[in-house]
This record gives C-alpha cells, structure tokens and sequence, in this order.
C-alpha cells in the first residue's frame, strides 16, 4: 500500500546512546509519550557507554568542540558521562537496566538495535577490520536478545556512519530495515536490498534550542512521511519542554506519530529507487554522515 503525499505521518526515532540517557532520560521520555498517547521507536545502545573517549577527538575536530560548545554538552550529558571510558570504567547501558527494556516494550513502543559500542563505532569504524564489525554486531544482538528474548528486526547506524563492509554484512543479520542514513526519503540499499527509513528531519543539536520547533514545523509543511531523530540525552533532558512544544505544535498540524515499523509496512518497496549511500557533512555535524 503506498501513502498519498498529503497524508500526515512523523515517525520518531529515538537513539539512546549513554548510559545516563537509558537512566534518566529514558523514562522522562516514556512519561511525555504517554501522555501524549504517542508510540516510538527506541534504538538502543546495549554495550559499553564510553563517551569519555570523545575528549580525544576534542584535539582533533575543530567542529566537534564548536558542536560540544553549541550544545552546552557539559549540562546535556553531565561530568561523569564526560568521564566513562577514560578515567571512570565503561558502565553497560541497556543491559544496566533490564526492566527499563521490559517497560518499553509492554508501554507499546518498538525496540531495536543501535549500537554495541557507540563511541568507538563513530571514532574508529573506518580504520577497524571487518572482523571488528562482525564481533561488534555479534556483541550487540546477543546483548539485545537477553533484554528483549528476540533479536533485532532493524539498525540505525550510531552517527548514521556506515561503510560499505557494514552494508554487506547486514542481509545477514535479519534485519528488516534499516534506518542509518539522512537521505530525504525511503528507498533501497544497493547491494544490501534492504529498506532504508532514513531520519529525513534536522534533530536539535544541529539547529540549537532556541530555533527547532520553527526550523522543523517548517520542514513539515507539505505533509508525507517523515522521520525525526530525536536523543534520549537531549529531548528525555533539558530540552524536554521544548520537545513537548513541537509534539503539539505537529499535532496541531494533523500529523499522526507511528513507531518506524509501521512506516515500513505503509511502503511499497516496488516503487522505491535503488540507491547507494554516500558519505557527506551535512549542517550543524562535526563528522560525515550517511545520505
């Protein structure tokens, strides 16, 4: 079944990459869904937070101490998150917090894959092995199956980074989808044949504060389906009252928000292009993404 373009839906796809976003800001997020009678899609980070060894590419990216400064990344993820993998050991994340996994489910969101180890994958993928990506996935589907008693039906990338090993190895791992990319709509990977529900929308750090809730309803204007990227660490944190802003002002504009599983089936991959990822640096990212 295709979805006619003035049909209004908004998927939101929320990354929990730390251990103080599946902590805190986890459940802050799962009260204001309730609320608002809202269901999501949880990409969860299982393993390792070592957020810390983000301090290293402090000295190397210009951009991502601009990003840090932007985001005020002191107050949005706290002085121990800063730590973890350096001078504090690496708390697990979602395998910390079992119930927590237990609750999303039964609250009616989906859960899926997002990463192992999300640091490392954004600061290392490109010069690790593929047998590295192989124990990385493996790593992480075997952590999500003990949480959930099933294994993952879709990835999205950590920093939607991918390469091309990532792309042939992903037909393997049963997955259904993927949502790993910035591209502007749905289509199939090349090689891969898998779907791609890419994050179409800009997610807050990238346009600040001050500026999302206009910056995205204007993105939202001409109806169709949409993804938002939204961070447990940033709208389930001190942007919360503003994430709440743009679920009613969306809501105003006759949207409906579906888990991204929904979006898939409402697809119809006949009508798809086949296209090949690339790698570009897109507004407001200190590193290249896919699109």
């Amino acid at each position: 079944m295709t979805v006619p373009i003035l049909k209004r839906i908004l998927g939101l796809k929320i990354d929990v990459d730390t251990y103080q976003g599946m902590k805190s800001g986890v459940p802050r997020l799962l009260a204001l869904l309730r609320d608002e009678g809202i269901r999501a899609t949880f990409f969860l980070s299982i393993g390792p937070d070592a957020s810390g060894r983000a301090v290293f590419q402090l000295l190397k990216n210009p951009l991502f101490l601009k990003k840090m400064v932007r985001t005020r990344a002191t107050s949005l993820y706290g002085w121990r998150t800063a730590l973890y993998g350096t001078l504090l050991p690496s708390p697990l994340i979602a395998l910390s917090f079992p119930a927590l996994v237990r609750r999303i489910l039964e609250e009616g969101h989906e859960v899926q894959f997002h990463a192992w180890d999300h640091r490392r994958w954004q600061d290392e993928l490109t010069s690790r092995t593929e047998q590295w990506i192989e124990d990385w996935f493996r790593q992480g589907i075997d952590g999500f199956e003990k949480l959930t008693g099933a294994k993952p039906t879709a990835f999205g990338a950590p920093a939607w980074m991918v390469d091309d090993r990532v792309l042939s190895l992903a037909p393997e791992l049963g997955f259904h989808y993927l949502s790993c990319t910035r591209a502007k709509k749905p289509f199939i990977h090349l090689g891969a044949d898998l779907l791609e529900i890419p994050s179409d929308l800009p997610c807050f750090e990238e346009i600040g504060f001050e500026g999302a809730v206009p910056t995205l309803l204007s993105g939202l204007t001409d109806g169709g389906i949409h993804v938002l990227p939204v961070h447990a660490e940033v709208e389930g944190g001190m942007a919360g009252e503003t994430f709440l802003h743009l679920i009613e002002a969306v809501k105003k504009k006759g949207y409906r928000f579906v888990p991204l599983h929904e979006i898939m089936q409402m697809l119809d991959r006949q009508t798809l292009m086949t296209r090949r990822f690339e790698m570009t640096l897109i507004p407001g990212r200190s590193v290249p993404c896919a699109v």
